[in-house]
């Protein structure tokens, strides 16, 4: 007679995720109907794993359809929804409301160093023109050997693959000193996106891009604070990349 096999017992049913109410408050203006900007504060109800980004989704809404922002991929792939919250600049689409301390109110302005447009957006385009004047692109006025392809070895592509990760959201750059105080200093980003093609074996601009860069706003404005390096959402090490500059520019790319 065959024995009767015990079932296994049903598992518990998970405890549902528990909402909380968080505050932000966000640095608001108008250029049509305010001189200065303010700060307005707006109660929100979240889950642990929403994102910053999410809450200002949910202002816009749900309270408040005039709060005006950028943001695109929502993914920290595109660097639209560079942001200060409180204090820092991060991507809002990367930064969970969990890390941040719930118990007090979540400041969120706009990145420093550019002209405020409206609310959280800023007019990029000093941001781009510095982008622009280091040529990122690649120079070869050469034909590549065999006519076809410019070979590169993985220790050649492995000197400049830190700079590539670059999403030109502006985080480094706004979050630097010197940019806020001088808006002529090309700015750590441009340095970065320099690096990238000074040190590729491919190019045959490097000495152009170390010229532009041997100017009083160029590399030698850098201070080494390490803000840019901390405010990369991409972990770039950005200090890092401008001395290599600041070096090539004294003694030749190496």
């Amino acid at each position: 007679m065959a024995s009767a096999t015990a079932e296994a017992p049903a598992p518990a049913p998970e405890a549902p995720i528990q909402s909380f109410t968080v505050t932000l408050i966000i640095r608001r203006f108008d250029p049509e109907t305010m001189d200065e900007p303010i700060w307005q504060d707006f109660d929100v109800e979240m889950f642990p794993t929403d994102r910053v980004l999410d809450a200002l989704h949910k202002i816009k809404w749900e309270q408040d359809g005039t709060l005006t922002f950028r943001r695109s991929c929502a993914h920290g792939i595109c660097g639209s929804d560079a942001m200060r919250i409180n204090g820092r600049n991060r991507l809002a689409c990367k930064t969970l409301i969990k890390d941040l301390d719930i118990s007090q109110p979540i400041y969120v302005e706009a990145i420093k160093g550019l002209p405020l447009e409206k609310d959280l957006i800023v007019d990029m385009e000093p941001f781009f023109e510095s982008y622009k004047q280091i040529q990122p692109f690649l120079i070869a006025d050469s034909k590549p050997k065999g006519g076809k392809e410019r070979i590169q070895s993985v220790a050649e592509r492995e000197r400049f693959d830190d700079t590539t990760k670059c999403i030109l959201c502006a985080a480094c750059t706004s979050s630097c000193p010197v940019f806020w105080t001088d808006g002529q200093y090309f700015g750590p980003a441009a340095i970065v996106n320099a690096h990238r093609f000074i040190f590729d074996s491919r190019d045959e601009g490097s000495q152009v891009r170390l010229d532009i860069l041997n100017d009083k706003e160029g590399v030698w404005r850098c201070r080494t604070t390490f803000n840019c390096s901390e405010a990369c959402p991409r972990g770039i090490e950005v200090t890092k990349a401008i001395a290599e500059v600041k070096q090539a520019v004294l003694r030749g790319k190496a």
